[in-house]
């Protein structure tokens, strides 16, 4: 997620966020000040919520999801969608019942491998009991039919984010939370599966979501059916649609499609130049980070008063138009970008590893700026180090707890925290371990006592210390120094 920091307020109070784009919540004080290895989330079978400590209902046990297939007929005009939903997955323990995470549509029929299944709703839960338990180590298919009008979560501690219906269309967008508002899914970035979606709108609609484009063709009653495909892992908060009157452009780069979309109440401008600088901004990053995580390339900018973040949405990032009012902006464009490789491919097993993602990917900003021939990554360190509040260094970014996931600590001493590492190791040592963390965790889930291992394995040196002050400490740390 991305935040505009240069004079526009990137309201997140009624947005869940981009992984990098949101209002800062009041600091909380945790007193946490060496780093604890972190673990995925336990799993019990079927019950609802993995066990992630910031949010404990979030997402379900007892399965693990293999591919999504969404099939969704959405019109704008009366906001009704009607979806079916096929739901691929193996079985972790017996299940004589499971979860899925939806939230206020009507369920009309659900079958576990083509048998009817009983089910029941417990708030945003839906409850699957089907006609014999699902053995552990089965591999089974769950069919969901269900329609009503979507409408966005509201999380207590973060904001809103989901489905949102819009002037002339929709966007389903946001963070931690915001697939359960238009189709059924194991919500939670710990369990990773590929999906093809089918959305039919009305013609003359544009309906962009993840992966590769696989076409449009004519519909029933006037509609036309937008398809894609993603085939790498994504997590569930990753997926996106949108849909509405856009101007859009293709084109192929490196063997990959390339399709991105600006909204056509937007003048042509800036917003089109900086999106069109995808492929180039990708390139610089691909030198540093590894090689392009994904198959398809591209962006989206809306117009939507409501979105005011940018969001990493997986292969086709996600961003308000209130990035570009000022001019070209690839800054915003490499944050979204560095999160295809720290966010999306390497993503989070629990969401108090959040910096991470942010703190890798505001760090590739300045690593951006300074490859434009603007500030040196150093001397926006010393800029963001001599100017930071007492709320940046109270919050520790691998501990900010959920009131401030998306913190300035998060992201600003995140992103100074790797800076620190690389004056510490030095430039070869750091830009292996970039390389190295993207490729040994691609395509999975990570944690920081992880990513602390794999450093100190990399660059050959002890760094507790300095993790212990960067990451977990409540004061400001010392400017680092060469070992």
């Amino acid at each position: 997620m991305s935040r505009n920091r240069r004079g526009l307020a990137l309201l997140v109070t009624g947005a869940l966020a981009l992984a990098g784009c949101t209002a800062d919540p009041a600091p909380r004080r945790e007193s946490r000040s060496t780093p604890t290895p972190g673990a995925t989330p336990s799993v019990t079978p079927g019950p609802a919520g993995v066990g992630d400590p910031y949010f404990p209902t979030a997402g379900n046990s007892g399965y693990d999801v293999e591919r999504y297939t969404l099939k969704v007929r959405y019109d704008p005009a009366s906001d009704e969608l009607r979806g079916d939903a096929t739901v691929r997955a193996t079985a972790g323990a017996d299940l004589p019942l499971f979860h899925l995470d939806l939230a206020g549509l009507t369920v009309r029929r659900v079958t576990v491998d083509g048998v009817p299944a009983r089910h029941t709703r417990e708030g945003t839960e839906l409850v699957v009991t089907p006609a014999a338990p699902v053995r552990a180590g089965a591999a089974f298919t769950v069919q969901v039919g269900y329609d009503g009008r979507p409408e966005p979560l509201r999380n207590e501690t973060i904001g809103e984010g989901g489905w949102l219906h819009t002037a002339d269309g929709a966007v389903a967008l946001g963070q931690p939370e915001s697939a359960s508002t238009w189709f059924p899914v194991n919500d939670h970035p710990s369990d990773k599966a590929a999906y093809d979606f089918e959305i039919t709108v009305p013609k003359g609609l544009v309906a962009v979501a993840n992966g590769v484009p696989g076409g449009q063709r004519p519909a029933a009653g006037g509609f036309t059916t937008w398809r894609w495909s993603e085939a790498a892992p994504m997590a569930s908060y990753l997926s996106t649609v949108v849909i509405g009157k856009y101007r859009t452009s293709t084109g192929e780069h490196q063997g990959r499609p390339v399709f991105s979309a600006v909204a056509s109440s937007l003048p042509r401008g800036a917003a089109d130049d900086s999106i069109a600088r995808t492929v180039a901004v990708a390139d610089y990053l691909e030198s540093v980070f590894g090689p392009y995580p994904f198959a398809a390339y591209g962006g989206v900018v809306v117009d939507e008063p409501r979105i005011r973040y940018a969001l990493e949405t997986q292969s086709r990032p996600v961003y308000s138009a209130n990035f570009f009012r000022g001019g070209e902006n690839t800054g915003v464009v490499a944050h979204e970008l560095a999160h295809q490789w720290f966010g999306d491919s390497v993503s989070v097993a629990r969401w108090a590893d959040i910096w991470l993602n942010e703190g890798l990917a505001t760090y590739a900003e300045w690593l951006w700026a300074e490859h434009e021939g603007r500030d040196t990554a150093q001397a926006t360190f010393d800029q963001e180090y001599t100017t930071a509040d007492d709320a940046v260094w109270r919050v520790p970014p691998a501990a900010p707890g959920a009131a401030n996931l998306f913190s300035e600590s998060v992201y600003q001493r995140g992103a100074m925290a790797v800076h620190a590492l690389r004056v510490t190791v030095g430039d070869d040592a750091f830009f292996r371990l970039l390389k190295t963390w993207a490729a040994e965790k691609r395509n999975g889930n990570a944690t920081t006592a992880e990513f602390v291992a794999t450093a100190e394995r990399v660059c050959g040196q002890q760094l507790d210390d300095l993790f212990a002050a960067w990451l977990y400490g409540t004061e400001r740390p010392g400017p680092p120094t060469r070992r």
